[in-house]
């Protein structure tokens, strides 16, 4: 008895170190309190708020996107979103103030996609899919209402997505260069990491990066 207590302790360890060993590196993009280090763009101000317990959310009202104030090339980020009944954002990526910022930079899709307005759409428009260019693997989404979570790798021309800790997107983007004519956004190098106003109140919560140097 004496020997498999030690065993599960041990086994508890190493799962935390684990754990902890995940988050190494990661820093707090979002400061849970307010808006420092972000900008809204292309639309009102008061578009985007932080409520109760860390979430920024976005009323849904006059479009745009909240941006980060400095721009990144290579990194990696962790957030959770939670959207409503038919709810539909983003996750911009390297995308310029300039132009729109799913096609001039990158958008990783954030919607609920069991929604009856959102049956027809084509396969890169779904939840976790680098938008308009590579069709999530696998629809890993869950039911509207719920937190998930997003795992994203920007390094170089390699994009991988993890949506709800499953494996969705896994792309080397000179393989689409036949894309880039309709989306010239995958060939920028630096850009700003932004999320999408689109008509919905979406939230966000924990929102972490780990840059590389």
């Amino acid at each position: 008895m004496i020997r498999a207590l030690k065993v599960i302790a041990a086994w508890g360890c190493l799962c935390t170190l684990a754990a902890a060993g995940d988050e190494e590196g990661f820093v707090p993009l979002f400061n849970g309190q307010d808006l420092h280090g972000w900008q809204v763009v292309q639309g009102p101000e008061d578009s985007w708020q932080v409520t109760e317990g860390g979430i920024l959310a976005t009323t849904g009202e006059g479009g745009g996107w909240l941006s980060t104030d400095r721009e990144y090339a290579d990194f990696e980020l962790k957030l959770e979103f939670r959207v409503p009944p038919g709810g539909n954002s983003g996750v911009f990526l390297r995308a310029p103030h300039e132009g729109l910022p799913h096609i001039d930079g990158m958008e990783i899709q954030v919607l609920d996609d069991e929604a009856e307005i959102h049956k027809n759409l084509k396969p890169y428009q779904y939840c976790g899919s680098l938008y308009g260019v590579v069709a999530a693997r696998q629809r890993f989404s869950k039911p509207a209402g719920q937190w998930q979570s997003l795992h994203i790798v920007c390094r170089g021309e390699l994009v991988q997505v993890r949506l709800n800790g499953e494996l969705v997107v896994d792309a080397k983007l000179g393989e689409d260069a036949d894309r880039a004519k309709d989306h010239p956004g995958i060939a920028r190098t630096k850009g700003y990491i932004g999320l999408q106003n689109h008509g919905t109140r979406v939230e966000y919560r924990n929102i972490r990066i780990k840059v590389d140097e």
